[in-house]
């Protein structure tokens, strides 16, 4: 099955945020520069194309120095994608410096999830089903 491969157009943290993302899910972020491209609508420094590789979680991000396409409503969810304890870690490092908006816990239809915003205001859901790690 294929599936999207989510591309974030960030205000200038592009750089951090993939750096935050290799930190949380593991794999390296490779940027690419405005000015590696021959770009000169930005800043030479900004990240005109960046990619999280070599790790489980895939996804691109990029500097925009306009107005970033609207993105109302979307959630990038990680649904059964990892065990629990991964799962549980990746939320946790999302969380870090983030806002928790609803923690990851069971919940009554027997399912765990939770909802966070990472520092870098992308919305994220985490959850599995069954068993998770004890006291989750």
């Amino acid at each position: 099955m294929v599936a999207p491969t989510p591309y974030l157009h960030l205000p200038g943290t592009a750089r951090d945020a993939l750096g935050t993302y290799a930190r949380v899910f593991g794999g390296r972020a490779v940027l690419h520069t405005y000015g590696d491209f021959g770009r000169d609508d930005g800043p030479p420094d900004l990240v005109a194309h960046g990619e999280l590789v070599d790790g489980p979680v895939a996804l691109f991000a990029a500097d925009v120095t306009g107005e970033a396409p609207a993105a109302g409503g979307l959630v990038l969810a990680l649904l059964g994608t990892a065990e629990p304890a991964t799962l549980h870690r990746w939320f946790d490092g999302l969380a870090e410096g983030g806002v928790v908006v609803s923690p990851l816990q069971r919940r009554p239809w027997g399912a765990s999830d939770g909802r966070v915003d990472d520092p870098f205001g992308v919305a994220w859901l985490v959850g599995y089903e069954g068993d998770g790690p004890a006291g989750a």
